[in-house]
């Protein structure tokens, strides 16, 4: 949809809002033990500030009618119970999902303390390094646009790549291929399309944030049912579907349409049907776009996302979810380009791709609430199919293709009992893994076919505990992971990886928190990489092991308010056994930052790294007008390579992450926000000009300049005004984004291509040259509508 167009319905909304307006709202919800799932039979949810409230039923359902449309912060409280507040709470008309409080058990109280319920309460198997998200977080995100890999960067240790048309997750220093993403415990590979496989990155997430009831992530001590990871576990929790009625929502932005809906299956004459859905689908208009501006590329992309739950009884649970999306990256065919255009254009691959990830999961409380236990099966396909050409445009000239299909199905089993004071977990994962791969690789001299199937398995147990009145948390856990593939994959004893965590309130008013974790992690490498066959026919990298990396955290936390805190996290992580390419002699931990296929190459099991660092925070939650985090991060990050075991910078070493972000609430729902980011000078592998220009369009890296030359650093403001307005059946989101808003340049390395004439006909003989080495500040503004019904 145009601006023209965008602004017309802004207009309309503005000065017809007051004759149609609906100025209240209802809110519902649920409010349950958080340990036993129980529903708790008259809590009292209340909205501060008002006299407005209810208590809940015997299913500890609550409803609250005829609440005046604006933001609240809304409370949950129970006898015996710690009061838990949801903050940021949009009232609107129509549009108002549930909102479900799990409250803990309050063990005891001291006499004449205080003590300041927290907001940022830690998980027991995750007692520090982990951060929340809410749906309204992440909608109103400035810069965002809804996308829940950009939010994420708001956080301490969390960052980004700076530059080109990617979407990465980089915790701590990191790889990006070292996070794992769960939807309702369901592992999905990858969150963004135009995926680097293998990897991770793209240019925009696939996951629908309407879908969300609240997003996790977790940088270290890790729980022992997650498996693969190294740097970060981001979990989204999926809200079920409305039980009552239909409603759903449309958005509408610069870049994509979206539509949500959702109700109640088989309802029949009942107040709440036991079955529901919800369901969305999401179609890319930024071709158009990019085709009407002159970009030399053209990203078109579908996705969809789905769950149906069941309840069969108040302790049996089925629910069905599935995501999934269709990506066409193609060429643009422009007669007039300036000489920056048309190296983006020769060197842009061709990439095709489909992604689809379907659970079926089943949860059954135990009716003597001694704990329960969770099953699911899923499967997850990626089909990649990736060319490079002489042409583009007509594609001819093909020297590089890579067609591929890797499959996994899972079996997860998680038994989890509640004894005494401690909270027992225990549990296996089972994987058929299924690899196809032909690549013709005409630059590297590399043609192979290769055909895998093979099982990966894990085993794991937690234990965690409260002791000393509720101060002291304490965690410990144990996996161990094979497979049946590598030469060593069933020595379960090189994979065993404990972890402990503690937390320990160091004041009885329990504001003042200490914490830490020590953990050791594996992760197996990816199928581009276990897969990859010499022009025999053999796997030379069969004999690799599981990437090592042991995690050593310790934190301060002070809680100033009930809804504001400060904290310090130092944190060091050593990695072993990291695989190092013999064809570039470079840590894979420096590649897969581009669009190519990341790992189909040769590798040994020799390399080391690490990173370290200290962040600082502070967080000021919803408090009736403001909020807003300011997060700084100081860190190293660095590996070693192949021809000597000096340790060099990584492409992610910054040095330096700033990240600022805060919003005000006006009245009749207006809102500004805004967000700083601030990125030190990242190193780059510059491009070896000789052996590019022998291969032109193919580019080749100088891994062994790498860390001598740095990127310039990122400076960027993104500025958000939100308007809500409310009518009868109906309510509607508008808002208008500034990204860059203060025109900085944004770093980006020198490009080059080859030596043209005024005609644009290729030099012989030719020569490279530099056409572009930054970015010219454009200041990007952008509308988009959310409507509700």
């Amino acid at each position: 949809m145009g601006s023209t167009k965008l602004f017309i319905i802004f207009s309309f909304c503005i000065f017809t809002s007051p004759i149609f307006a609906q100025s209240t709202g209802t809110i519902t919800g649920r409010v349950t033990d958080a340990k036993t799932g129980e529903p708790l039979i008259g809590a009292t949810v209340v909205l501060e500030g008002t006299e407005l409230g209810d208590a809940t039923n015997p299913d500890g359902r609550f409803t609250i009618d005829d609440i005046p449309t604006k933001t609240y912060n809304v409370k949950a409280s129970y006898v015996g119970f710690v009061t838990q507040t949801r903050f940021n709470v949009v009232v609107r008309s129509e549009g108002n999902i549930d909102l479900n409080f799990e409250l803990e058990e309050q063990v005891s109280e001291l006499d004449d303390v205080t003590i300041t319920p927290n907001p940022f309460a830690k998980s027991q198997e995750s007692p520090i390094s982990i951060q929340k998200f809410s749906q309204e977080e992440i909608t109103s995100y400035p810069g965002g646009n809804n996308d829940i890999a950009k939010v994420v960067q708001s956080l301490p240790g969390v960052s980004g790549s700076v530059g080109g048309f990617r979407n990465d997750v980089i915790i701590r220093g990191g790889a990006p291929n070292e996070n794992v993403y769960y939807l309702d415990g369901v592992p999905i590979p990858n969150i963004n399309h135009f995926s680097t496989q293998g990897s991770a990155g793209g240019p925009v997430s696939l996951l629908n944030v309407s879908f969300f009831e609240g997003v996790s992530l977790t940088a270290s001590s890790f729980g022992a049912q997650y498996e693969n990871v190294l740097s970060g576990v981001l979990q989204f929790n999926q809200r079920t579907g409305n039980d009552r009625e239909f409603v759903g929502n449309l958005r509408l932005s610069s870049s994509e349409a979206a539509l949500t809906v959702e109700g109640p299956l088989f309802k029949g004459n009942d107040t709440e049907a036991k079955t529901t859905y919800i369901a969305s689908v999401r179609r890319s208009y930024l071709q158009l776009l990019f085709q009407v501006i002159g970009l030399p590329f053209l990203p078109d992309y579908w996705d969809y996302q789905y769950k149906i739950n069941h309840r069969f009884d108040k302790y049996n649970t089925l629910y069905i979810t599935g995501i999934g999306s269709i990506d066409d990256l193609a060429i643009n065919d422009m007669d007039d380009l300036d000489p920056e255009q048309e190296a983006t254009q020769n060197q842009i691959p061709v990439i095709r791709q489909n992604s689809n990830t379907v659970g079926i999961g089943w949860r059954r409380q135990f009716q003597d609430n001694s704990g329960f236990m969770e099953t699911v099966v899923s499967n997850n396909t990626l089909g990649n199919f990736f060319y490079r050409y002489d042409d583009n445009v007509n594609e001819t000239g093909l020297f590089l293709e890579n067609e591929s299909r890797e499959t996994e199905t899972h079996l997860r089993y998680r038994l989890t009992k509640f004894i005494d004071n401690w909270t027992a977990t225990g549990g296996f994962q089972l994987i058929n893994s299924d690899y196809y791969n032909s690549t013709r690789d005409f630059i590297n001299n590399r043609s192979f076919r290769s055909d895998i199937n093979f099982f990966r398995y894990g085993l794991f147990g937690q234990a965690s505990a409260d002791f000393l009145q509720n101060r002291l948390s304490f965690t410990m856990g144990l996996r161990a992971d094979g497979n049946t593939f590598t030469e060593t994959g069933n020595e379960l004893w090189r994979t065993l990886s404990p972890r402990v965590g503690l937390a320990y309130d160091l004041t009885p008013d329990q504001k003042w928190t200490v914490n830490g974790s020590v953990g050791r992690y594996y992760k197996i490498l990816p199928y581009t990489t276990l897969g990859f066959q010499d022009n025999v026919g053999n796997f030379p990298n069969k004999d690799t092991e599981y990437i090592r990396s042991d995690h050593a955290v310790v934190g301060l936390e002070y809680l100033l308010n009930e809804r504001a805190r400060i904290s310090a996290e130092g944190f060091f992580k050593w990695y072993d056994d990291y695989p190092i390419s013999t064809t570039d002699s470079v840590s894979l931990a420096n590649k897969g930052g581009d669009f190519e296929v990341f790992g189909s190459e040769p590798v040994i099991s020799a390399g080391q790294g690490r990173t370290y660092g200290l962040e600082l925070l502070y967080q000021q939650k919803f408090t009736g007008k403001f909020y807003g985090v300011a997060a700084f991060t100081f860190y190293k990050s660095e590996f070693t390579n192949l021809r000597d075991a000096e340790y060099k910078p990584a492409v992610w070493d910054n040095g330096v992450l700033v990240s600022l972000l805060g919003g005000y609430k006006f009245g009749n729902n207006w809102e500004v926000s805004g967000r700083y980011r601030f990125l030190g000078k990242a190193p780059y592998a510059p491009v070896d000009q000789d052996k590019t220009e022998e291969n032109y369009p193919a580019v080749f890296r100088d891994f062994d300049r790498l860390g001598t030359v740095r990127l310039d650093p990122l400076s960027q403001l993104d500025i958000r005004i939100d308007k809500k307005f409310n009518f009868d059946n109906l309510s509607l989101d508008v808002f208008l984004e500034v990204q860059n808003a203060l025109a900085q340049e944004g770093p980006s390395e020198p490009r080059y291509g080859l030596e043209r004439n005024e005609s644009g006909e290729i030099i012989t003989p030719r020569k490279l040259v530099q056409v572009s080495d930054s970015d010219d500040g454009q200041v990007l503004p952008s509308f988009g509508i959310v409507l509700n019904f």
